[in-house]
């Protein structure tokens, strides 16, 4: 399907190994900055997939597999609405809610 391991290594992994390791081994040492950017970014998912777990909880009741995938997206959307709403108090911004913008 397209999708790559993105493993952080130790200071004393080998290179030896299956071919999917190899690659990813040679990728770590020889591009270094892609391989992390890479890291980064599957980081800060399992970093949003766990707060989402921790706040709604991990387990999705629903029977049907439309009823799931809705039910997956609204605990993301409120998540989405948690986070911004933090950022907001934080940094003090206020929302023009019921203005008309000009």
């Amino acid at each position: 399907m397209g999708g790559r391991p993105v493993i952080a290594f130790k200071s004393n992994s080998k290179q030896d190994g299956p071919a999917a390791w190899r690659r990813m081994h040679a990728m770590f040492v020889l591009r270094e900055e892609e391989f992390m950017a890479a890291w980064r970014q599957r980081s800060n998912v399992e970093s949003a997939f766990s707060a989402i777990k921790r706040k709604f909880g991990g387990a999705v009741r629903s029977k049907t597999f439309t009823a799931q995938k809705n039910e997956v997206l609204a605990k993301v959307l409120c998540h989405n609405l948690a986070v911004l709403c933090h950022a907001m108090h934080e940094l003090g911004i206020a929302a023009p809610f019921g203005k008309a913008s000009a």
